[in-house]
């Protein structure tokens, strides 16, 4: 008896050996088959504008790209955005409901894509149908306010700032956030020249996102339908997305279609590659449909929780409007010919805002 136990204990002892043996060595593509083993890849980015050969930069930059390929989501450490910034867009953020000078900024048009835009005005979803859209946002519309920012120097697309005696530093706080992303390292590892997109991207026409999500009693979020925020695909090329501890992010995995968390993780940013990057790549990289639905909830009573309040910055990096997307010539092979008309930035992102609005 005793030598079977032992036997038992080193066939037990030998798989957990496997198990975290593949754990430790297995690849991200193996990874993502399974809901059991999903993860988004975690990415020291610190090095990118420091290293001193491309060799080492090629090396970040495919491990962004192969994180794109599998997931269309990674996360970044070593971004170089300062915490104390972070920091105060955060707090900007929280006063996003108390400003008393929300109807003279208010969202008002899709071509322009700038201002406040209440709570309940927007149905993220992945349908292009104006009539489909308004019947899902009169159901179920999403739960979350925000503020619209663009580049300040924007002759025709003006940003619609909140008055400086109502939220003092409001501007200059939001004008310090707004800068470029990573386009340079996902070039690399699409095999172009690191500085293709550059004269694509160099009219900085992005737009930061300030994000809040009331509280909200569970029973609201149970409703068919309903989340905090539909599932949806990002428009631009990379979106850099920061979150509060609260949590309630999910990414479908592409491959079981299944919705996992990402949960935050302190110090780092959430990229993930939109619809034009996707184009673009002739969906070598994916645009990953993804959604914000309810953590973990607060007691109120035997019968009810609440969701705590949320806040994300959100910094959608686009193309120039003026800039044509089409298949780029490495993504393109006899076997995987070019899948979309060429478009440009803003005949698509108008048209995606047009019909997500009310």
């Amino acid at each position: 008896m005793s030598s079977l136990r032992r036997s038992y204990t080193l066939l037990r002892d030998l798989s957990v050996l496997r198990s975290s043996l593949r754990k430790r060595y297995s690849t991200l593509a193996e990874d993502v088959r399974s809901d059991a083993t999903f993860r988004i890849p975690i990415i020291d980015f610190s090095a990118f504008h420091t290293v001193s050969t491309l060799s080492e930069k090629r090396r970040i930059a495919d491990e962004i790209v192969n994180g794109f390929k599998e997931v269309g989501f990674v996360y970044l450490s070593g971004h170089g955005i300062p915490q104390g910034v972070i920091d105060t867009v955060y707090k900007k953020v929280r006063s996003l409901s108390e400003q008393p000078s929300q109807d003279q900024v208010a969202w008002d048009d899709p071509c322009v894509n700038r201002g406040y835009v209440r709570t309940g005005r927007e149905r993220a979803t992945q349908s292009s149908d104006v009539a489909e859209i308004a019947a899902l946002r009169a159901k179920a519309p999403d739960t979350k306010e925000s503020m619209e920012i663009g580049r300040d120097c924007d002759p025709v697309r003006k940003n619609k700032w909140v008055k400086e005696a109502d939220s003092p530093g409001f501007k200059d706080t939001m004008l310090e956030f707004f800068q470029a992303a990573v386009m340079r390292s996902i070039a690399l590892g699409l095999d172009l020249q690191e500085s293709f997109f550059d004269r694509k991207i160099d009219q900085q026409c992005h737009t930061l996102r300030l994000l809040s999500y009331p509280s909200i009693r569970t029973t609201q979020l149970l409703q068919e339908g309903q989340a905090r925020v539909g599932a949806h695909s990002d428009y631009g090329t990379i979106t850099l997305l920061f979150q509060d501890s609260i949590g309630g992010l999910e990414v479908q995995n592409p491959h079981t279609q299944h919705f996992q968390p990402a949960h935050p993780i302190p110090g780092t940013v959430v990229v993930n590659a939109g619809d034009l990057l996707a184009h673009w790549s002739n969906d070598v990289l994916r645009s990953t449909l993804h959604r914000v639905v309810a953590p973990l909830a607060q007691k109120t009573n035997d019968r009810e929780c609440t969701i705590p309040v949320r806040q994300s910055i959100a910094f959608f990096c686009h193309p120039n409007f003026g800039a044509m997307i089409e298949s780029l010539p490495t993504c393109v092979t006899a076997m995987n010919p070019s899948k979309y008309k060429p478009v440009t930035t803003e005949e698509y992102i108008v048209g995606r805002l047009a019909a997500t609005y009310d």
